[in-house]
């Protein structure tokens, strides 16, 4: 494998039903800021079928060309021609940097492209960033510069790696949806469009889909929110969740959660933040009852400002916290609760 002939950032900008995913827009952002350690540019691909009038989208939010493959094979996700699609692109053009956004669709897709042009896949990144391999000088053993270092959490997230892939090309990563930051939108941008289409031959791996059946979502997704009140094993019911509930009511805020009161039934996992669940990065992030498991943390420490309540005042999360309040959530909350609404209607 020549590595000289492979350039560039490439994004897969996922789309669903003609709508480009968020997480492309956040990839793009993360792209440009890789592209310009490296002196290069950054490409989105786009699959799809009707797809082509989304590229300008993509060009506002930093793509310097869009590679389009428009099929009707491609209508709706299915792994096989999508792979087909993806691995093709790679290919053809010779990426040195391929991004795929943590998606159900991104960690399908991802493993099954990097098999098919023979190079590494980290998976789950939180953190990329271009450096040297070794990360310190290694006596006897060349120190490799402008590497994609690929940071995710390992051993359930009591750990942290930063992994390379300095002998194969394209550098490939999934990356965690709401850990990167779009770029402001450039208004009026146009795409570069370039459209290739390897073509598709259905054979017995493609799935043929019968139906497709959506659910109807009922809860505000916690990625968009701006306040979130977040509950832990320490609000000890789900029915004391109901005082959390009144305390966003007052907010206008969102009512979140941790992985154990998801694990014992009490809430979705749509509300789920954490390693396992989603990261969000609100205002202000209430974490009630919540110890501050490192895997949970790493779904919220990015939070404008945080404010902890729990009983334990040893617990990890006032490390991370802003504020802090140490004491019994069934009174501290409601009193909060009741001070809020008494300054929000004198305020009036």
């Amino acid at each position: 494998m020549n590595l000289e002939e492979y350039k560039g950032v490439y994004v897969f900008a996922q789309q669903v039903d003609n709508e480009i995913s968020s997480i492309a827009f956040e990839l793009l952002g993360k792209a440009k800021d890789l592209a310009k350690d490296l002196n290069t540019d950054v490409t989105a691909v786009l699959l799809g079928s009707g797809v082509k009038e989304l590229a300008d989208q993509l060009a506002e939010y930093g793509a310097d060309k869009v590679i389009v493959v428009d099929d009707p094979e491609l209508k709706d996700y299915r792994t096989e021609p999508y792979a087909h699609a993806l691995s093709s692109v790679i290919n053809q053009y010779k990426p040195e940097i391929m991004l795929v956004g943590a998606t159900a669709i991104g960690r399908d897709l991802g493993p099954r492209v990097s098999a098919r042009v023979a190079t590494g896949l980290t998976a789950d990144c939180t953190v990329l960033e271009i450096g040297d391999f070794p990360l310190q000088a290694v006596p006897g053993q060349e120190q490799l510069h402008n590497q994609l270092l690929m940071t995710r959490p390992a051993f359930g997230g009591n750990t942290i790696a930063t992994i390379a892939c300095p002998y194969n090309r394209p550098q490939m990563a999934t990356v965690r949806a709401g850990v990167m930051q779009k770029i402001e939108p450039i208004k009026g941008a146009k795409a570069n469009v370039e459209e290739y289409n390897p073509g598709f031959t259905p054979d017995n791996k493609y799935v043929e889909i019968l139906d497709i059946v959506k659910s109807v979502a009922e809860t505000v997704d916690i990625m968009d929110a701006k306040i979130l009140v977040s509950g832990g094993r320490g609000v000890g019911s789900p029915e004391n969740f109901k005082i959390l509930e009144d305390l966003a009511e007052v907010l206008g805020g969102t009512v979140s959660c941790s992985r154990a009161v998801v694990d014992s039934g009490w809430k979705p996992k749509d509300l789920q933040v954490g390693q396992t669940g989603k990261t969000v990065r609100p205002n202000v992030y209430f974490a009630i009852g919540i110890s501050g498991a490192i895997q949970h943390v790493a779904g919220m420490e990015e939070s404008d400002i945080i404010v902890a309540i729990n009983k334990d005042a040893d617990a990890p999360i006032f490390d991370v916290a802003d504020y802090g309040v140490v004491g019994d959530l069934n009174k501290i909350v409601p009193k909060l609760t009741e001070a809020l609404k008494a300054e929000i209607a004198a305020a009036k």
